[in-house]
């Protein structure tokens, strides 16, 4: 993963130190395929367009970034809403988080999201990690970002008339992280979650009592190659446990990938696709140093298929 144990990358990279840090936080010492961070030749991948200039949040169709001072910390996202949106129409709301170090930006670039917002109606927010990290279950820094989430969902449900129960949050490596702790300290809000290579990990672990009070089902996906994958593993057989969840049994989906399905006592589902030849990386992204194209699954398609069938239960 991107965070394990890092905490001392800090600040605004160059191209050539992001694809360094990547690799330094992210890749082993052994050689890898290029699915790896920073292995793939990066000139080659294709570079975000610059995000539009900070600007009065209005809700539109397009692409703005919000910037705010949120409890004296300068704090920033970037919004996209889909063609013909206007404030008198219900979309769900997707949060798409980025690995540490990362922004925004890169989380829009690897996972699609904009275009596929744009197909399917819905509105997507890519948040930027305080110091290119959040605050997850094993790293990155101590802000609340607990609450910015929570700032940012109560903006979109109330100026942006956001379906508040068709809330969802996504994101690779830290911001998978993140998901999994929006889902137990917000599972008010978030109606499911799609962790891509993150985990239910670390702190969550040491404490059995630290689950969703109401329904949040997940789908998750995560390579065998990955280094974390033992963890990641663990991870989301405790989450099962916990939840008293019924695990079906694998299903091949394709020569490489499995899928299981686990039905939940509180109602919730949990479906995880494990790949066998997939590294630290987002199935089916686009072509940069996380993406894993050498695979029929596309991790953007299934999580929004997933989402759409799970709008919030209520209890």
């Amino acid at each position: 993963m991107l965070t394990r144990g890092i905490t001392s990358l800090r600040g605004p990279l160059t191209a050539a130190a992001l694809i360094t840090a990547l690799c330094l936080t992210a890749c082993s010492t052994d050689s890898e395929p290029e699915s790896k961070p920073g292995s793939r030749g990066s000139t080659a991948a294709e570079k975000p367009s610059p995000s539009p200039k900070p600007q009065k949040e209005v809700p539109r169709p397009g692409d703005q970034s919000v910037e705010l001072d949120w409890k004296g910390t300068p704090r920033s996202y970037k919004v996209h809403a889909p063609p013909g949106y206007t404030p008198d129409k219900r979309l769900p709301l997707v949060i798409a988080m980025h690995p540490y170090p990362g922004t925004g930006e890169y989380a829009e670039l690897i996972t699609g999201l904009t275009a596929k917002a744009d197909k399917e109606n819905f509105l997507v927010v890519y948040p930027n990690g305080y110091n290119e990290g959040f605050n997850a279950l094993i790293c990155c820094g101590s802000e609340d970002d607990i609450g910015f989430l929570r700032t940012i969902t109560d903006r979109f449900t109330d100026k942006w008339n956001a379906d508040p129960d068709r809330i969802y949050a996504t994101g690779i490596s830290n911001g998978g992280d993140m998901s999994f702790k929006a889902a137990v300290e917000l599972h008010d809000t978030f109606a499911a979650i799609a962790p891509v290579s993150g985990g239910y990990i670390g702190s969550a672990l040491e404490d059995k009592t630290y689950v969703p009070e109401s329904p949040v089902s997940v789908i998750t996906f995560i390579g065998e190659l990955d280094k974390y994958y033992d963890e990641f593993d663990a991870g989301t057989k405790a989450w099962e446990k916990r939840l008293r969840c019924e695990r079906g049994s694998p299903k091949k989906v394709e020569k490489q990938t499995t899928r299981t399905t686990a039905q939940c006592a509180d109602g919730s589902q949990v479906v995880s696709y494990r790949l066998s030849e997939m590294f630290h990386s987002w199935p089916g992204g686009s072509n940069n140093d996380m993406a894993f194209t050498d695979t029929t699954v596309n991790a953007t398609d299934l999580m929004w298929e997933f989402f759409r069938a799970h709008p919030k239960k209520r209890t």
